[in-house]
């Protein structure tokens, strides 16, 4: 199926050049969402200073909470195409295991892979935010047990960004990156 919005394809403008360079880590090829909202300058622009948050240091949360938040939101939302670029980038990163990313993909987080409270409320989280976009008192209490102030509002914001960032992929219909994971490898759970 082609892409709704074709993403921009070289010779790109200086411009575009410029800014793709600076989402796209190491002299890599851009993937296909950045070269999509490339489409739109001031859009790409805007995106790329908040992504380089999420994905940066600077975030409050650490790789591996965020990678849990990003790979399960993106699974909920049905969106193969992110969820598979980061597992095939940031998963092994994570320490994330095979029954985990299964998990993450298809069960929850009461399956026996998930052994820390830390990994199974970010499931909860996820899960509360994309079936009622809201946290109810009694997980918001475990939730605050666990997590500083800060780390909520980006526990929240992470699950928001990929959300959107999940629209955008389905409804563009973004080809799937090549070398990325697809929910074909995640087997069904037992």
């Amino acid at each position: 199926m082609a892409a709704r919005i074709p993403p921009l394809s070289p010779p790109y403008s200086d411009q575009a050049a410029d800014l793709l360079r600076r989402m796209m880590p190491g002299g890599q090829e851009p993937i296909a969402l950045f070269r999509t909202y490339a489409r739109s300058l001031p859009l790409a622009e805007a995106l790329n200073g908040w992504g380089g948050y999420v994905l940066s240091r600077r975030l409050s949360l650490s790789l591996r909470d965020r990678e849990i938040l990003i790979d399960r939101t993106c699974a909920r939302c049905g969106c193969e195409y992110e969820w598979g670029v980061h597992i095939a980038h940031f998963a092994d990163r994570a320490a994330l295991t095979a029954d985990q990313i299964t998990s993450l993909t298809t069960g929850t987080g009461a399956d026996p892979c998930w052994t820390g409270e830390r990994d199974r409320l970010l499931l909860d989280a996820a899960d509360a935010l994309h079936d009622a976009n809201d946290i109810d008192d009694a997980l918001w209490a475990r939730l605050a047990a666990e997590f500083t102030d800060e780390q909520m509002l980006d526990l929240l914001m992470v699950c928001g960004w990929y959300h959107a960032i999940s629209f955008t992929a389905r409804a563009a219909r973004l080809p799937l990156e090549p070398g990325a994971a697809r929910f074909s490898c995640v087997p069904e759970p037992r």
